[in-house]
């Protein structure tokens, strides 16, 4: 007899990223699909982290983080947005920013809840509202430029909706969502007393003038938000998994009553070096460099995709951006994206999978350019080399 796993989890299959990243090893695929980077993290915070292993600071830490990288995390919060928080009142260290998103949908969720998130979704956004016995409802971003029908939006909320999920700056789209779109959002969660989770690991990663804009700093929104981040993303330490949640006594409360449960605490030398590099990063011009080298890296990408004949949607943050397949004849993403890995040896993401009925995606695929400029030359070689043959593969 087998045993069965728990209804929760049966729908669960393998994340679209893991399954294209295995496929694209198999191929000896270049990887442009997962988001994490090729190259190395600074290495200033990487010193730091030996010196902190070096210190014997290797045993269980706070369970709500050590105090260092909670007083970093409100220094940069309070200096960036020019709103007071309390280093132990306020900030809520967790082993990624994953376990953030998935810690406050457990706290606040009960089963029957609805939660309303932005479409293409992250796909542990879900499977968060899922395990907590919820429903996701969708409303949808439309390219080029990604913005939303606000009726959408409204007609969206019911008697059973309670909390909205936000992405800003967005992944798969890189959308940055402006100020009116952020006030929209935010006269809506407060009329119809919502709860907002916002994750915003990408805030670091703009581009063209484009301004972040907490929701959280908003007239009325801090007692009803939950900022998710990840020093992880910013500092192209991914594997570290140091992310935290930001925001008031009563939310923060609930999500620690998850959190101490699910990992209880979080790699203590790990945060004892990203305390410091928040510290050194404001000195010594890391975030300014971080932004001139990704743009660097997003043009490139756009290029090489522009020349293979794949234009890109514009890219106001985040490492990542959708590209058209439109004109390639491909009937689905997933077989533009096998295609890619297969025969070409460069790996998209199918966005489909982050849709909630993914036979209504656009005909796009996702491109991370968190990546050395080499590589994003090799994509594009490979590319180059395809030429036309893809677009006739594709057809005929």
């Amino acid at each position: 007899m087998t045993l069965r796993a728990a209804r929760r989890v049966r729908d669960f299959k393998p994340t679209v990223f893991a399954e294209m990243s295995d496929l694209s090893a198999r191929h000896g695929a270049v990887n442009l699909g997962q988001g994490f980077p090729d190259f190395p993290g600074p290495a200033f915070v990487k010193d730091a982290a030996k010196r902190a292993i070096d210190r014997d600071l290797n045993q269980y830490a706070h369970p709500h983080g050590v105090p260092e990288l909670r007083q970093a995390i409100a220094t940069d919060w309070t200096d960036r947005f020019g709103m007071e928080i309390d280093a132990d009142r306020h900030v809520t260290v967790t082993s990624g920013a994953t376990e953030a998103i998935f810690d406050s949908i457990l706290a606040m969720i009960d089963p029957g809840d609805e939660v309303i998130a932005f479409e293409p979704v992250y796909d542990s956004y879900p499977a968060s509202v899922q395990m907590a016995g919820g429903t996701l409802r969708a409303v949808r971003l439309e390219p080029p430029d990604w913005t939303f029908a606000f009726e959408n939006l409204k007609s969206a909320v019911n008697d059973r909706t309670r909390a909205i999920l936000l992405n800003t700056p967005h992944n798969p789209t890189g959308k940055v969502f402006t100020r009116p779109e952020l006030q929209a959002i935010a006269d809506l969660a407060i009329r119809h007393n919502l709860v907002v989770v916002t994750d915003e690991v990408y805030d670091r990663i703009l581009y063209d003038g484009a301004v972040h804009v907490p929701i959280a700093t908003l007239p009325g929104m801090w007692e009803r938000t939950l900022t998710i981040n990840s020093t992880g993303k910013t500092f192209s330490l991914t594997g570290w998994k140091i992310g935290y949640a930001i925001g008031p006594d009563h939310l923060v409360t609930a999500l620690r009553s998850v959190h101490q449960f699910v990992t209880f605490a979080t790699s203590t030398p790990f945060q004892v070096a990203m305390a410091e590099g928040m510290a050194d990063a404001r000195r010594n011009g890391y975030y300014e460099t971080l932004l001139v080298e990704y743009a660097e890296r997003r043009d490139a990408l756009t290029g090489i995709l522009g020349r293979a004949g794949l234009p890109a949607a514009p890219v106001q943050g985040s490492y990542f951006l959708m590209a058209s397949f439109e004109n390639l004849g491909f009937a689905t993403d997933v077989d533009f994206c096998r295609f890619l890995i297969t025969e070409v040896g460069v790996t998209p993401i199918p966005p489909s999978a982050l849709y909630l009925e993914p036979a209504s995606a656009p005909k796009l695929a996702r491109f991370c350019f968190a990546k050395k400029i080499s590589t994003l030359i090799e994509a594009g070689n490979r590319l180059d080399r395809a030429g036309v043959a893809a677009a006739n593969a594709a057809g005929g």
